[in-house]
């Protein structure tokens, strides 16, 4: 039940792979959670909703024309209150995860608790879109031995990452340059990359740091195609 808060860290080895997301890889696998993926060229992108600050339709722009997959982990609200959009994002062909419907410190939670918070999400996106979610990422990135073994009796894959940035808050935006400098330096085999919609920063700089990433030989996959 000991929580920990899910940060890579700064370590890298020889191939600019996080030694943080590669050890808890190895450690927490069993319970079908990923931390990063394996050493190939391919790269996955994810990216948070917990409500919409007005970007996600660029930024679904912006996958669309560079054919780029993506995952999308959502609460119940925004089910709820942002429907075109996820029409879109499953009309588009990507990924819609379940990020619990009230977007709780999940470690903090009783075992019932985590169960309702992700079934009832579930059961709201089957109810109003068709569809069943098989992705969970734990809110805030908090997770103990225990949410990953519930999410995984329960069918999920968890979905942690391999690189973020503090892109979060919207009162410090900096600037498409700087999105981009700070994402395109640590592009590594496998990453599972974490951006947040709500940032005006992503979305300016999204096209640059997918082509970046292509002319430098990485594959954008899906989660569907993580091994």
């Amino acid at each position: 039940t000991k929580s920990s808060g899910w940060g890579f860290g700064n370590n890298v080895d020889e191939n600019n792979r996080p030694i943080g997301s590669i050890n808890a890889e190895n450690a927490y696998s069993k319970y079908d959670a990923d931390f990063i993926a394996p050493q190939t060229k391919n790269v996955y992108l994810t990216i948070d909703e917990g409500y919409e600050n007005g970007y996600t339709s660029k930024i679904l722009d912006v996958l669309e024309q560079t054919s780029t997959p993506a995952a999308f982990f959502v609460t119940g609200p925004y089910l709820e209150n942002q429907q075109e959009l996820v029409h879109r994002m499953i009309d588009d062909g990507h990924i819609v995860g379940n990020h619990t419907v009230n977007h709780p410190n999940l470690p903090k939670q009783s075992v019932e608790t985590e169960q309702k918070e992700l079934s009832d999400l579930n059961k709201m996106c089957e109810e109003m879109y068709g569809v069943s979610m098989k992705y969970m990422r734990p809110p805030e990135g908090e997770y103990s031995e225990r949410v990953l073994a519930v999410a995984k009796d329960m069918g999920y894959r968890t979905i942690l990452w391999s690189f973020a940035y503090k892109d979060w808050d919207i009162n410090m935006q900096q600037g498409a340059d700087y999105a981009f400098n700070q994402v395109t330096p640590y592009l590594h085999d496998g990453a599972i990359l974490l951006l947040h919609a709500v940032s005006s920063d992503n979305a300016n700089a999204l096209e640059d740091i997918i082509n970046y990433a292509k002319n430098e030989g990485y594959t954008f996959k899906s989660l569907d195609e993580l091994q």
